[in-house]
């Protein structure tokens, strides 16, 4: 619901797409520098309790927002300064958040653990939107993020009620070991595999050049199609609803080799669909076109997150959750940014088309790279 309310907010405020874009930029830019660290935390401490202390740190984002916002003091830069606390705590505990989900299962259900943590992340998408039009136009966007900010008790409760079964302790010289040595222990675990390297390489041009369409929904709906909050939020359900069909579609997939196919094509899909997205002018070709492309974008990122899952030690599960985490958000700051000078000087449509293009383009260059070494590798 806040990402309905917080694009929508800026814009008001500020009536400008680069803003738009930084305000992205901002949450997601602390992912460069401290998710490969929020990965060695997750493997050297307690992953529950340190979610549990960044998250908590995090609901007073929007808490501020809302007694700003219902004073009359809340500002742009204040939006954006609140948006880089969260990012920041978002890189610490993603990965210990993230590890969560296959520590709690046994080594053969972690696949399907990680598609089903995809469907309920991706059925918030669905149910959020489809809510904070309705709160939105009724209540304002106030209400969306005091729901954001109350929406934070249960979840965590639910991590404080969380027992995963203890882990053997890790040798003294190992966590005394440099943060450096760490991170290269899982660079090099993944870097020897290539269909690790090749899923992580997929999940980073999908994360430059498609994540923007989502921040710049707000633009597009307003700009191009002249319609108002409720229909953006609709647009982000749709999405949502895409990207929990798309994460199903994953779940009966059961070697990797399938789930990387799988990746690929569903890779591919996202570039040509925002070449559509760009050209086409009708609003219900483009929820249409929105379906699609969540569906194809959150299924990539889910079979490429389940190789990753089901493929390594899980003494590192929490060091390689980080680099995949650096691989989908890290790209989509940049992405966020350049699209945001494009479309400020050029016009929206034309950003997205671009980034279509250059999309299929770098996807394109990675299947021919693969097939080229295929027979020389093993």
């Amino acid at each position: 619901m806040q990402q309905v309310a917080e694009p929508w907010l800026v814009l008001r405020l500020s009536d400008s797409p680069f803003l738009l874009g930084l305000d992205s930029f901002m949450g997601d830019a602390p992912i460069w520098l401290l998710i490969l660290a929020g990965g060695i935390i997750a493997d050297r401490y307690d992953r529950r309790r340190t979610a549990l202390f960044f998250q908590g740190i995090q609901v007073v984002c929007p808490v501020l927002i809302v007694v700003l916002l219902s004073t009359g003091h809340l500002r742009v830069w204040m939006v954006l300064a609140l948006s880089l606390v969260v990012g920041v705590t978002d890189a610490l505990s993603s990965p210990s958040v993230n590890a969560l989900v296959p520590s709690s299962v046994a080594e053969e259900d972690v696949p399907s653990a990680v598609v089903l943590n995809s469907a309920q992340f991706n059925l918030s998408r669905v149910l959020g939107p489809f809510f904070a039009g309705a709160v939105m136009a009724t209540l304002g966007p106030i209400a969306c993020f005091a729901l954001n900010a109350s929406s934070y008790a249960p979840y965590l409760l639910a991590l404080y009620l969380l027992r995963i079964p203890r882990e053997p302790r890790r040798a003294a010289d190992t966590v005394r070991r440099r943060a450096r040595d760490s991170i290269l222990e899982a660079i090099v675990a993944v870097a020897k595999k290539r269909r690790l390297r090749r899923a992580l390489l997929t999940v980073v041009v999908t994360s430059v050049f498609g994540v923007p369409m989502i921040t710049f929904m707000p633009v597009l709906v307003r700009d191009a199609f002249h319609l108002g909050s409720a229909e953006f939020g609709g647009a982000l359900s749709v999405f949502g609803f895409g990207g929990l069909v798309g994460a199903a579609t994953v779940l009966p997939l059961k070697a990797n080799r399938q789930r990387q196919r799988f990746s690929t094509l569903a890779a591919i899909a996202v570039g040509g669909l925002l070449v559509a997205i760009a050209v086409d002018r009708v609003f219900t070709h483009f929820l249409v076109l929105v379906f699609f492309i969540g569906a194809a974008m959150v299924g990539s990122n889910t079979a490429a997150s389940s190789i990753l899952q089901s493929s390594i030690d899980g003494r590192i599960r929490g060091r390689v959750t980080s680099l995949y985490t650096l691989a989908l958000r890290g790209g989509a700051p940049l992405g966020s940014l350049v699209t945001g000078v494009v479309a400020s000087r050029w016009g929206v449509r034309a950003a997205l088309l671009g980034n279509g293009a250059v999309a299929l383009l770098c996807h394109g260059a990675l299947i021919a790279v693969a097939r080229k070494r295929a027979p020389r590798m093993t």
